[in-house]
């Protein structure tokens, strides 16, 4: 495990310091329409629509998008994850993703996002899967400076078992005082012949939540951290699954540059 995590330590770093060096050539991508921007975050549990990724261990996270001026992007976003005995060899999950971002001519003038996010696993490629995902993002919703966004997502191919699965998604942001914010979501999702509960109820489907508070960082541009109550309602009786999917506190500390 420890070597695991050093070797993770050691991607995100070389990640970040790859990306610096890319943002250091900020002047010739704005002239061809190209913004660059990334992050990097210590999370610590990995939640994935509501599910621990890490068996509620800590991961290091990090990625980076190239943002043409059409609205075209495209990306990778990385980070250390442990199933247990459920699929031990992976370790690594790196995951490329493709899009479109546009504003529309509507009321309000809410961002269409539309795109191909593919979850990947070098050492464990049979559970590599594709996903399709649109969101509608709303701004100034209730209040100065809160947001609101709505997605789907489908894919035919849920966690490599080529069965059809969809995901539904509403998240909440709203700003406070001094640099302090609040986000709420509510998630669903529905698999094809796939039993989330531990004890044969064959339920497939769940639901996740989250509740959280967070703050930006004045002295560190970019810096943010967050404190969240993440879970689900998945009927699970045995540890450690249960424990990775009912309700429990996530700090991460995210730099986006």
């Amino acid at each position: 495990m420890m070597k695991f995590a050093c070797k993770a330590i050691a991607l995100s770093i070389f990640a970040v310091t790859s990306t610096f060096a890319m943002a250091e050539e900020a002047n010739t991508l704005s002239q061809n329409g190209l913004t660059f921007s990334g992050t990097a975050a210590l999370t610590t549990d990995y939640r994935y629509r509501g599910v621990t990724q890490t068996e509620n261990d800590a991961a290091v996270q990090g990625g980076f998008a190239l943002t043409h001026s059409s609205g075209l992007y495209a990306g990778v976003w990385g980070s250390n994850v442990n199933f247990g005995d459920v699929n031990p060899k992976a370790h690594l999950e790196l995951d490329p993703y493709v899009g479109y971002a546009t504003e529309l001519p509507f009321a309000g003038k809410p961002t269409l996002d539309v795109g191909l996010w593919y979850y990947g696993y070098p050492s464990s490629s049979d559970s590599n899967w594709l996903e399709l995902y649109a969101k509608l993002g709303f701004k100034e919703v209730v209040t100065s400076g809160d947001s609101f966004l709505a997605s789907i997502n489908y894919t035919n191919d849920f966690v490599g078992l080529s069965e059809n699965a969809w995901y539904l998604n509403a998240t909440y942001n709203v700003p406070f005082a001094a640099g302090f914010g609040g986000v709420a979501s509510v998630g669903y999702t529905k698999a094809d012949k796939y039993d989330f509960s531990d004890n044969a109820s064959e339920d497939d489907n769940y639901v996740d939540w989250k509740v959280g508070v967070t703050y930006s960082v004045k002295s560190v541009s970019g810096l943010t951290a967050e404190l969240a109550a993440i879970g689900t309602n998945i009927d699970a009786n045995d540890q450690p699954y249960k424990r990775g999917t009912e309700t429990g506190a996530v700090f991460t500390l995210t730099k986006a540059f």
